[in-house]
């Protein structure tokens, strides 16, 4: 049984395949025909759509919902709606004003969408949670806390410390509440989604983050429940003190070594997951190239032990549903798909023909953020937030422009460019900050640098 086979992963038991959790959040519309607003704000679309995901996918675990904005949109973040990704935030009610909201704000089952996906997770629970692992997805509390505040919370770590670690502990508090609410309501696993954990230093984790995480963890480990640290973006810096704040798990996404971070996570007996590219092989490979990756990815393990393979993030919403097959098949029948992808070459990005700007004789500085999609990704929607904000100060004496790592070309312009990690920003063609989000003094200065 799928659901006993990833408990057993994560209790550090030697499995005879890797567990396999597709994070089919939005996709799961597309499996039957509905975008991603109706998705997220209709009961029966998405217990439609996720019965859909169980059964195409054979999932051995499978997340409710992923919308890292659910808490957001409660305390008071207004948020922008699109079709094809999730909800992103648009405003940020501390922006202007340090705060740390009271703890009688903290969420009820009657908050916000609260009511339709705590529903949803105990029909899913009835209908498959005997044989499947079921994942409640959390914001975490740093990611939140920057909902919250907006970017100015990366200049209020040097101004104003105690702050920030009010409002991260709030923020704490508010995961516990969630967390408490979907054990309740039949979840397995609890994953803390902290996208932005990724944009600081170990330093600044464990001076305003660790005891929060820490705490957070505990509290879902004393209601028998299992729990996920998810970070996204280049957070290899980071994974060591993920690991001491004692999850059961990490997952991570492909801007890491996956293979070394395992190294690290083996030491402190925890079970990482991950880190199927999202869009180079998910959403526009074949499905031999998501067979070939898998494949080549559990091939590099020494046993199946404390590793569960998928995707990794919030699977793209237009995601071929032969592509996650495969993956699907390749955690199956990994000996028979090995066989069959043997002699397969994958696809190759490199030649498609990308013109890069003349970066040595600009008339005015280009700042290029290259993201994953800033629509959809946190960190990479402060990444761009930032460069519109610059834009605004400094009006006409830049220019701007950002590379979504959604489209085949700007794939080929990160392999040209040497975009080692998601996001970025480069000035002039030269890269300025990587997985790392500045203040917003720090990029005008270095732009400043340029001229």
């Amino acid at each position: 049984m799928g659901k006993q086979l990833l408990f057993d992963t994560l209790k550090g038991k030697e499995t005879v395949r890797p567990p396999w959790v597709p994070f089919a959040g939005i996709h799961a519309g597309k499996l039957t025909g509905y975008n991603a607003i109706e998705l997220l704000t209709k009961k029966d679309a998405l217990l439609e759509s996720l019965l859909e995901v169980h059964k195409l996918y054979k999932p051995d675990g499978q997340p409710i919902i992923f919308d890292l904005q659910v808490e957001a949109e409660i305390l008071g973040c207004d948020l922008f709606w699109s079709a094809s990704t999730p909800p992103t935030v648009s405003s940020h009610p501390l922006k202007d004003r340090k705060e740390v909201p009271c703890l009688c704000k903290v969420p009820s089952k009657d908050s916000g969408r609260l009511p339709l996906i705590l529903e949803v997770m105990e029909e899913m629970k009835k209908r498959v949670g005997e044989e499947t692992a079921l994942y409640g997805l959390i914001c975490g509390p740093f990611t939140l806390a920057s909902h919250l505040r907006g970017t100015t919370i990366f200049m209020d770590m040097f101004d104003d410390p105690d702050f920030v670690k009010e409002l991260i502990h709030f923020a704490g508090e508010v995961g516990k509440a969630m967390a408490k609410m979907y054990i309740e309501a039949g979840m397995d696993i609890i994953a803390v989604v902290d996208p932005l954990v990724s944009q600081i230093s170990p330093t600044h984790f464990n001076e305003f983050m660790r005891d929060t995480f820490t705490d957070l963890f505990e509290d879902i480990r004393k209601q028998k429940a299992y729990s996920s640290f998810f970070v996204c973006g280049d957070a290899t810096k980071n994974i060591e003190v993920m690991c001491q704040t004692k999850p059961d798990s990490i997952s991570v996404d492909e801007n890491i070594d996956i293979l070394k971070a395992k190294e690290i996570t083996d030491q402190y007996n925890l079970t990482i997951g991950g880190n199927i590219p999202l869009t180079t092989v998910m959403l526009h490979g074949s499905q031999m190239d998501n067979i070939k990756y898998a494949v080549d990815l559990l091939d590099q393990l020494d046993k199946f032990q404390h590793f569960i393979l998928s995707p990794g993030c919030d699977m793209p919403y237009d995601t071929p549903v032969e592509n996650t097959i495969g993956v699907s098949q390749a955690a199956i029948e990994f000996k028979q798909m090995k066989e069959t992808v043997k002699d397969y070459t994958s696809t190759d990005y490199s030649s498609i023909k990308i013109d890069l700007p003349d970066y040595t004789n600009l008339q005015k500085p280009l700042i290029e953020a290259f993201t994953l999609d800033s629509d959809s990704c946190a960190a990479c929607t402060y990444m761009w937030g930032l460069v519109t904000d610059v834009k605004e100060e400094l009006q006409d004496d830049i220019d701007i422009i950002e590379y979504k790592f959604t489209s085949k070309e700007a794939i080929a312009r990160c392999i040209k460019m040497g975009v080692k990690n998601l996001p970025s920003v480069y000035i002039n063609g030269k890269l300025a900050y990587s997985s790392i989000i500045p203040t917003k003094q720090e990029l005008i200065d270095k732009i400043k640098e340029s001229l």
